[in-house]
């Protein structure tokens, strides 16, 4: 992706955000914040009975950014597993959303994967554990 498509798309996640708001019975409901830049955004998510994420929402406040990369992150998780999420790169996301223009701020561009990951990881050891005992 060029650079004006890039900032079209991260205008786009953000002008127009998707699975923003709150989200009915979540399984997991974590903040993270980014105090640099003020960023504070919430992840919402619940899974399926087979262990998928069926649901994800964001809530918050934040640069443009943290904002569209949060919108993005919901689109890329629907449907994956709890490893799968752990697993999912950093880089992969900042290359996602446009190298060039995101790698200023890589704190704003990975805070929703990471709030996200810390908590479908607390979740995935509850679970573990429910089910050892």
């Amino acid at each position: 992706m060029d650079r004006q498509e890039a900032i079209e798309f991260l205008l786009d996640h953000y002008d127009n955000p998707r699975n923003s708001g709150p989200l009915e019975h979540p399984d997991i409901s974590l903040t993270g914040g980014n105090p640099g830049c003020a960023d504070l955004i919430t992840m919402h998510a619940r899974f399926d009975k087979d262990g998928k994420l069926e649901a994800v929402n964001w809530e918050g406040e934040g640069c443009t950014i943290s904002r569209a990369a949060a919108s993005y992150v919901t689109e890329i998780t629907q449907g994956k597993t709890a490893e799968e999420i752990e697993q999912m790169s950093f880089e992969d996301l900042i290359d996602e959303l446009g190298r060039e223009l995101v790698m200023t701020r890589p704190t704003c561009a990975t805070l929703a994967l990471g709030t996200l990951k810390k908590g479908v990881h607390e979740h995935h050891m509850h679970k573990l554990a429910e089910n050892a005992s």
